[in-house]
């Protein structure tokens, strides 16, 4: 059973006025609770307070975000944290009053993706283009249709993901999670300046890679790419680290640099308070 705090108190319903509802005002992060300790919290909280800011919008304060959490998630779950623009009257200009929705839902925990993280995935393009808006590059917002139709786009369940081009035709992300590609040794990953969601694994991977001296690159990243990568793998919160195993013809077996990543997120999950 999932649990909900809106605003602090038990409730499973918000103002149908809202705006996170009526215009998808707001924004998101998903985490991993483990025995009742948040799980990368430090970024999902910079990142949370980062996309709020963008949009203009008042970020709770930690102290009561991570009392929400606590009280909804004391054991293991995957936890969401939304902050709406609130409740105002009909029209896009926010009424002065308004003041922002906190939601807080804990979900029961994803059954461990050991097979997974062993030995890949198969992931398809989708044909779907991401729009480029540079005013919302990078922030996870609430407007997520474009990742709900793309994911539309396929039943077959052996095929766990797929990638996403902005509509210049650039590599950006997948679905419901960031893409690197080990490229002569290099770890790469797609700016995210036009489109895209910055994930909290994604900013993880990164920090941990450049701690570890493994030459880092964030810029754009031509789709034909991902034939010559010698190794690519996909990151969010709840799946941890995804090899790809498969893409059109191309294949490729879980390499070094992707084992290393994966053992250096265990580590640092293990580290969490």
């Amino acid at each position: 059973m999932a649990s909900f705090l809106v605003n602090g108190w038990p409730a499973q319903s918000i103002d149908a006025g809202d705006r996170g509802l009526a215009y998808g005002d707001g924004v998101f992060r998903t985490l991993v609770v483990r025995t009742g300790r948040a799980l990368n919290w430090e970024r999902h909280l910079r990142l949370l307070e980062h996309d709020c800011r963008r949009i203009g919008l008042a970020c709770p304060p930690e102290a009561l975000l991570r009392d929400d959490v606590r009280r909804v998630a004391p054991g293991d779950a995957v936890v969401k944290v939304i902050v709406t623009r609130g409740a105002s009257g009909r029209g896009y200009a926010v009424a002065e009053d308004a003041e922002p929705t906190r939601i807080v839902a804990a979900f029961a925990a994803s059954a461990a993706s050991t097979e997974e993280s062993r030995i890949g995935v198969r992931v398809r393009r989708c044909d779907l283009a991401l729009a480029i808006q540079p005013a919302l590059a990078g922030v996870k917002s609430l407007n997520r249709l474009e990742n709900v139709l793309a994911r539309a786009e396929w039943r077959d369940p052996a095929i766990r993901e797929g990638l996403l081009a902005d509509t210049d035709g650039r590599l950006v992300e997948a679905t419901m999670s960031n893409v690197f590609l080990c490229l002569d040794g290099r770890l790469v990953t797609p700016a995210l300046s036009r489109c895209g969601v910055n994930g909290a694994q994604r900013e993880r991977v990164l920090d941990l890679a450049r701690a570890g001296s493994i030459r880092c690159e964030v810029r754009d990243v031509a789709f034909d790419e991902l034939a010559r990568a010698d190794e690519v793998f996909l990151t969010n919160s709840v799946i941890g680290i995804w090899p790809v195993a498969s893409f059109d013809d191309r294949r490729w077996e879980p390499g070094a640099m992707t084992r290393r990543m994966q053992r250096l997120v265990e580590d640092d999950d293990a580290r969490s308070p």
